[in-house]
């Protein structure tokens, strides 16, 4: 179709497979109808707003959306409460289908019409459109203060468009009333990124502006829970199940006197562990009094050879001064190894008392591979739990801050 505007004699070229009954001259903004003869003529009209078309997408402009090839066939630039405005793009395909495209401040939504018809007069605060459960976001009364491109209805000029809508994100539904005559759109979120791609446009058009009527939140919160819920089960039936039954296992107790084994390794007899990994906690007594001995251990593993190290002194003074008793250190200390798998396994030990020690001559050494503590399930639960606490504190504020705009929120009183 060739349109030549008789006002700045532009010639808009598009190929439309519907009857134009209002065209939109896209240079000048003049408006034009199809008379009783088909023939379009000059409406008597020129719409004024031109901010919203600066970056925006064009007449005849093609992308590919949902698998599909859309042509940009018209453009309209709406206002609400004196102050709000968005653009919706009118777009066909080559079976001559229409779809919709909404942008408002960047966020973008996909919309098709479709023929369910509800009773809104009364503006009723739930709505359900294919088992999709919908609340009342806002009604209000919208002007067109700004088109451009070929449209298949009259284009309501005098600002007798009314519009209700009712959201649950990232899903919309839409309903246009002008006059006697009403359409229902069903709408869903789509991302920016993918809309800049179906057209080539090389860089966001304008700068996102708050929270969009149905952006979806960063992280589906629903599907989260029982995503973290299912794993903090799994963890928890899992190590129940692999710790059915342990107990706590000595695998060696000896004692070394000064005069046998000071400063001297002792290699204990192999020992094998069998079941889910578990700390081996090694406990350190002796009658020390007034000095000091340390005990150094290693865990050998006999199959790879692999050695754990640890270290551990014993210490314990006291006397009498200014008329109190004091003490400082104890008679008896404990290490640990964590995470020691099952295995086969020996003990290397050097006992080293101090070179000034004349108070005792023993030391009693016990390693005792322990039941496995519930902090190894708890706290990956515990984990999983505060992120999901987080989630919903940021997703609560999302919707606030969604919801903010609307006299409808369910936030508020």
């Amino acid at each position: 179709m060739e349109v030549p505007c008789s006002h700045c004699h532009t010639v808009t070229k598009l190929d439309v497979a519907f009857e134009v009954k209002h065209f939109v001259c896209p240079n000048c903004q003049s408006v034009f109808r199809t008379n009783q003869n088909g023939l379009l003529v000059y409406a008597g009209k020129k719409l004024q707003h031109q901010t919203s078309f600066s970056k925006g997408l064009e007449v005849g402009q093609k992308g590919t959306l949902k698998g599909t090839e859309y042509t940009v066939v018209g453009i309209i630039v709406k206002k609400a409460y004196g102050s709000f405005y968005w653009t919706e793009y009118t777009l066909q395909d080559a079976s001559g289908n229409f779809r919709y495209l909404s942008d408002s401040e960047e966020h973008w939504i996909f919309l098709e019409e479709v023929p369910e018809k509800y009773e809104v007069g009364n503006r009723p605060r739930l709505l359900t459109h294919d088992d999709i459960r919908m609340r009342l976001y806002h009604h209000t009364k919208v002007d067109i203060v700004g088109a451009k491109g070929f449209f298949d209805v009259e284009l309501a000029l005098d600002g007798g468009v009314f519009v209700i809508e009712y959201i649950n994100p990232p899903f919309i539904v839409s309903i246009e009333r002008m006059g006697k005559e009403e359409v229902t759109f069903f709408g869903e979120h789509i991302s920016r990124r993918e809309v800049m791609k179906a057209f080539g446009l090389g860089r966001p058009m304008h700068m996102k502006v708050g929270t969009g009527i149905v952006q979806p939140f960063l992280v589906n919160l629903r599907s989260a829970a029982i995503i973290l819920c299912s794993v903090a089960i799994l963890i928890f039936v899992t190590h129940m199940f692999v710790y059915s039954g342990r107990r706590a296992e000595t695998v060696m107790q000896t004692t070394f006197t000064i005069t046998d084994s000071n400063n001297r390794q002792f290699v204990s007899n192999p020992f094998t562990l069998q079941g889910g990994s578990a700390p081996l906690t090694v406990v350190v007594d002796s009658d020390i009094d007034n000095s000091w001995l340390n005990v150094d251990v290693a865990l050998v593993n006999e199959l790879t050879n692999e050695e754990v190290y640890a270290n551990k002194d014993v210490e314990y003074y006291h006397g009498y001064e200014g008329g109190e008793s004091w003490s400082e250190g104890d008679k008896s200390e404990t290490l640990q190894l964590c995470g020691v798998t099952a295995g086969k396994y020996h003990l290397i030990v050097t006992p080293m008392w101090a070179p000034e020690n004349g108070s005792n001559n023993y030391m009693q050494v016990k390693a005792i591979w322990n039941n496995p503590s519930m902090w190894n399930a708890w706290f990956p639960i515990i984990i999983m739990g505060v992120t999901l606490l987080i989630l919903y504190l940021l997703n609560l504020n999302f919707e606030k801050k969604r919801w903010s705009e609307s006299d409808y929120s369910p936030y508020e009183e």
